[in-house]
């Protein structure tokens, strides 16, 4: 039970994703998420790994923001 309601708090993986690449930003609190989706290892797909590594890659290029 505590994990549903968690889940609905949370924003989705890819809704994260998909705001990040589109606006060229990303909050703290949702990098640290992809963080720990990325070293836990699960319930993400290889294409969801690679959007977060492209996302890791561009802060650090520049091209993404990191906010609060």
């Amino acid at each position: 039970m505590a994990k549903a309601a968690r889940d609905r708090a949370e924003p989705d993986i890819r809704y994260i994703l998909d705001w990040t690449l589109n606006s060229g930003q990303l909050k703290r609190q949702h990098h640290i998420r992809l963080t720990l989706e990325m070293l836990s290892g699960k319930g993400i797909t290889e294409i969801d790994r690679r959007q977060i590594n492209r996302i890791f890659d561009y802060i650090q290029t520049g091209r993404i923001k990191l906010v609060d």
